[in-house]
């Protein structure tokens, strides 16, 4: 048995109770015991030492494209040529860990099989990366697709179960409805919806029935009831929620979820300018405008207890990989979270939404080991999860994903047997 004991730290362990000193102790893939440790039961643990920085769970991304390329051009993602668009795919899933997420919902790949090769080449060790729900491309409606190359298109109630079905084939985990427009294309707007009742309620029941979930790019006030009429599991976006939405969201709490993706409307406004997009522009075509109304709809759902979701659509050349973390600032800035409330979104609500409620998202006994070790307190300082070298340990499955400079290899674990003394224990200094 592999043992890891994280010793004197500060347990944030995303029940929403206030961070403790104790220990942790990591068997195999799971979490073992946490807050005091048995002596005895540690016996020959790989020992490191916190000095009370923060232990924490590994964070979710419920928003993911692995295989968004960093493009300053919406065409861009498609055009790359699949074999260089994998390998960019597979070093995105490792910017995730590298990062500190640990798991990851897939919201659209730009290429039929790229999510669903990634994540089984994660799950059988050959790649670094989180744990990862694989999606395909998108689906639009003729007329309604905000990138024609990374679409798979559908028209009427039997041209959705028939593309369901298709998806499904390549071993999707779930499916992508885009169903309004976006407003940096210049044709499409963002209160536009394309889909019909029918065409909605056709592609969810064709998932549903084959136990896939259905998510799905909705920005208008109608998409959002649309999706709630016809059972779609999670919302991104969710921009234009009027106040019958709004009602319909609070009465289906126990079980939709809201990824809003806030990150991309402040970029896009903001700091896009350097990619051809500046800020007078972006106001023009309503990015502003909004801005301000899905702060004001997502403080809202906030207040209501709809469960909000960080992530989602980092993968531009101003949204780029590895800045993923921004999204629980905005939400403690933008959004009225506090810090605690904004980490438990990116941890306790992850595990629910990667459908593993009592395994994932929490420092808990019995929980998979899928563990951050900070240098910081993120409740005093949301950004330090920004900061990947202040992130000095990242687990998963209790295995180290990154290490301290100063922790020894692992051959030290087979240590005879013998009394716990400072002379004898496997003591492995992390960072002062």
């Amino acid at each position: 048995m592999s043992k890891v004991l994280f010793r004197n730290v500060s347990i944030l362990d995303s029940t929403g109770a206030d961070p403790y000193p104790g220990d942790v102790l990591v068997e195999d893939d799971r979490i073992a015991a946490v807050g005091t440790v048995d002596e005895a039961r540690a016996l020959h643990a790989q020992v490191v030492e916190g000095r009370g920085r923060t232990l924490m769970s590994g964070l979710c991304d419920a928003h993911t494209h692995f295989s968004w390329n960093n493009s300053a051009d919406l065409d861009g993602l498609g055009g790359m040529p699949v074999e260089e668009h994998l390998l960019f795919s597979m070093e995105s899933a490792k910017k995730y860990i590298d990062s500190g997420y640990t798991m990851c919902l897939g919201a659209a790949s730009a290429k039929e099989r790229l999510d669903v090769v990634c994540r089984d080449a994660i799950n059988a060790g050959r790649i670094p990366g989180p744990r990862y729900l694989a999606n395909g491309p998108e689906i639009a409606v003729t007329g309604g697709a905000l990138i024609k190359s990374i679409t798979k298109f559908a028209d009427g109630p039997e041209g959705m179960r028939l593309a369901v079905r298709q998806l499904i084939d390549l071993g999707v985990d779930q499916i992508k409805l885009s169903m309004t427009g976006e407003e940096i294309t210049g044709t499409q707007r963002a209160e536009d919806t394309y889909f019909s009742d029918e065409e909605v309620a056709a592609a969810v029941a064709e998932a549903h029935r084959r136990g896939k979930r259905v998510c799905a790019h909705a920005r208008s006030a109608e998409s959002v009831k649309m999706c709630l009429r016809n059972k779609v599991d999670i919302i991104y976006h969710a921009s234009f929620t009027d106040a019958e939405g709004m009602d319909m969201l609070e009465a289906n709490k126990d079980w939709v979820f809201v990824a809003p993706g806030i990150n991309w409307l402040i970029a896009t406004l903001y700091e896009a300018e350097a990619f051809g997009f500046p800020q007078e522009a972006a106001e023009a075509v309503g990015y502003k405008k909004e801005l301000e109304v899905a702060t004001d709809g997502l403080r809202e759902m906030h207040r209501r207890g709809i469960k909000l979701l960080p992530g989602g659509d980092y993968g531009f050349a101003w949204t780029p990989h590895g800045t993923y973390a921004r999204d629980l600032e905005h939400f403690v800035e933008r959004l009225g979270f506090t810090p605690m409330e904004a980490i438990v979104s990116a941890t306790r609500l992850g595990g629910e939404i990667m459908l593993r409620p009592d395994e994932l998202g929490q420092v808990q006994p019995g929980y998979l080991a899928d563990l951050l070790l900070v240098d910081g307190d993120p409740l005093e300082d949301i950004t330090v999860l920004q900061d990947h070298d202040k992130l000095h340990a990242i687990m998963k499955d209790g295995r180290f994903h990154k290490e301290d400079s100063g922790i020894a290899p692992r051959s030290g674990l087979d240590a005879p047997a013998g009394p716990v003394t400072d002379a004898t224990r496997r003591v492995v200094e992390a960072r002062p």
